[in-house]
Formats: structure tokens, C-alpha cells, sequence
């Protein structure tokens, strides 16, 4: 999940808080179903600039904030994976490629923030990565509507991946994909999947 751990502080957030709200209860639901079929559910975030702050104190920053509300439901459990970012990607300069690769992960769900920013660009180095994308549309928010209406089809039509809607992600079957009857690779939720605890 990417950038949900925020504090609605910074440009553009009034114009973003209203696609947040509606996926949150969205995000809440597809994380529940995640944890009970036992699928990593990775936090990819954003420090805030806040480079000395380790996750707890970054949660606890958003959630002294006046949009707490679109925190608490999605928050970390103790299960939680966190990997803090810097940039829009999830991969750039940070340890999450070789994370999945010590859980056995080929397949990622992404959902979060923003779509036409840090979901696109995390969804271009998914690919490079020759990892499978996943991206359900109702799960992830945007600035601009119909940037994200193109970033979608970008990562539909250039990178391979499938949009889909979370209720029809399945986490019990082999692969988030359902519409493909060979086994492909485990997904996980940026990270979501089954995976082999890493050695």
C-alpha cells in the first residue's frame, strides 16, 4: 500500500482527500481479507521529510493530524512489512525488490496514493522488474481524474498490468488473477501473497 500513511498537509491535498475517502473503506476491506489469508501486506511511505523517524513515529504523526480518520481504519499491524521511501517510486533506492525476492514474491498488488504519480511510477519499475502488476482501480486515489483514467490504461496497455476491481481479487487462489487458469507467480500487496517465510 502505498503513501497512505499520510498527513493531507502538503499541495494538492484538498484536491486528493476526496478520492482517499472513498477508497479508504475500499483499502480497509481488501488489507482485512489480505491478513486473513495470510499475504504480506507491505506499507511503502513517504517520510515526510522526517529522515531521523522510524514507521510507529511517522503512523503516530498522521494520526495527530486533523485527517486521522482516513489513517486509523488502514493503519500497520504488528504483521505489517514498512519500507520508507523518498521518491514515487516504491523500488527506488529502497530494500523492497529485495524483500520480495527473500518472500518468493512475483506478483504485486498495488493500491494507495497517488495514482497518476507514485502508482504509475511504481507500477513501470514492477515491470522492469519482471514482476506481475496488479492494480485495483477502486483501491487506489488521485489528484486529477483523468490523469489517473490515463495512468490506468498506461500501466494496463504498457506495462502488462491487470485492472481489476478489489472484490475480485482473490487471495486464496494461487494467483490474483483469476482470468489466467495456469499457476503464475504468489501475489503480495505493495505489497499482497502467499509467500514462503524468507530463511
Amino acid at each position: 500500500m502505498i503513501d497512505m500513511i499520510n498527513t493531507y498537509d502538503h499541495e494538492d491535498a484538498e484536491l486528493l482527500v476526496p478520492s482517499v475517502r472513498r477508497v479508504v473503506p475500499v483499502l480497509a476491506e481488501l488489507i482485512g481479507r489480505a491478513r486473513k489469508a495470510d499475504v504480506p501486506v507491505v506499507y511503502a511511505n513517504d517520510n515526510f521529510g522526517l529522515w531521523r523517524s522510524h514507521h510507529g513515529e511517522l503512523v503516530d504523526t498522521a494520526l495527530a493530524r486533523p485527517h486521522a480518520d482516513l489513517v486509523e481504519p488502514i493503519r500497520p499491524d504488528d504483521e505489517s512489512l514498512f519500507v520508507v521511501k523518498a521518491r514515487h517510486s516504491v523500488f527506488y533506492e529502497t530494500p523492497l525488490s529485495y524483500l520480495l525476492g527473500r518472500l518468493g514474491i512475483g506478483h504485486v498488488v498495488l493500491s494507495g496514493q497517488v495514482t497518476e504519480q507514485c502508482v504509475l511510477y511504481s507500477a513501470l519499475d514492477a515491470h522492469i522488474r519482471h514482476l506481475e502488476v496488479t492494480v485495483p482501480k477502486d483501491a487506489v486515489a488521485s489528484i486529477h481524474p483523468h490523469l489517473e483514467a490515463a495512468a490506468l490504461e498506461m500501466m494496463e496497455r504498457n506495462m502488462g498490468a491487470r485492472i481489476t476491481t478489489a472484490k475480485e481479487i482473490d487471495f486464496a487462489l494461487p494467483c490474483a488473477d483469476t482470468a489466467h487458469p495456469e499457476p503464475r507467480n504468489t501475489p503480495s500487496t505493495t505489497g499482497l501473497g502467499p509467500a514462503p517465510s524468507p530463511p
